[in-house]
């Protein structure tokens, strides 16, 4: 099972609102761990390091060694809540993990090749990554830390489905298990308005000072002279 993350927990007994108030006050993070035909534990994590931890895209989708005492357990993340509007973790939830049972976890796609692309390369075209990240089950031991969407191959108006997606053995995707074959990436020729925009936005930015010195000058021609007092 390979574990790249290690986090120190500690457990909790006091629940409810104002018990996880004040372990946010105290620099700590409510956390629940489940799963593995075991009753839930609650839990709490130091904020920074969970923070830190969190600012890695790897740990979303590895297995962290989970340390509670003298205890040891493997473990994933499954849900984050963040406030609204302060940089503060809320709460998070974790998964137990076993070495025999086979775990479900959105992995990401890392596309590589996309410059090399001849649709993006000679034809101008514009690449569009309509999957960022895949769902996959497998054994703990086979999940992969990402998946490689090699790109480089593709022409104008080309696409990579699902299924051109090569998985390591052991490690299936829940859409195609399904019968699902969605389009993960495509090249399609620029639009007309795509190509002008820019164009447009220059010259209407480099005509700005113009009218604006002109609609100055209007206005002063047609301010109306005071009479003279007699």
């Amino acid at each position: 099972m390979k574990t790249s993350f290690e986090l120190i927990a500690e457990f909790r007994n006091d629940q409810g609102k104002g018990a996880s108030r004040r372990l946010r006050h105290a620099g700590r993070v409510p956390a629940i761990l489940y799963g593995g035909k075991r009753d839930p534990r609650a839990l709490s994590l130091d904020h920074n390091k969970l923070q830190l931890a969190l600012e890695n895209e790897k740990f979303y989708s590895s297995i962290m060694q989970l340390k509670v005492g003298d205890q040891t357990q493997a473990a994933l993340l499954r849900d984050v809540q963040r406030h609204p509007w302060k940089n503060q973790i809320v709460h998070v939830d974790l998964q137990r993990v076993y070495e025999d049972e086979k775990i479900r976890l959105s992995v990401p796609l890392h596309f590589v090749g996309e410059a090399a692309a001849p649709g993006i390369k000679t034809s101008g075209g514009m690449m569009s990554h309509l999957k960022n990240e895949l769902v996959v089950e497998c054994l703990p031991k086979d999940l992969p830390e990402f998946l490689t969407v090699d790109v480089s191959g593709l022409n104008l108006n080309d696409s990579l489905h699902l299924s051109d997606i090569k998985l390591p053995a052991g490690v299936l995707s829940v859409e195609a298990e399904a019968g699902k074959n969605p389009v993960v990436v495509a090249v399609h020729a620029l639009r007309a308005e795509e190509a002008e925009v820019p164009v447009a936005a220059v010259a209407e930015a480099a005509a700005a000072p113009a009218a604006a010195a002109d609609k100055k000058g209007d206005a002063k021609k047609e301010e109306p002279k005071k009479d003279a007092k007699k």
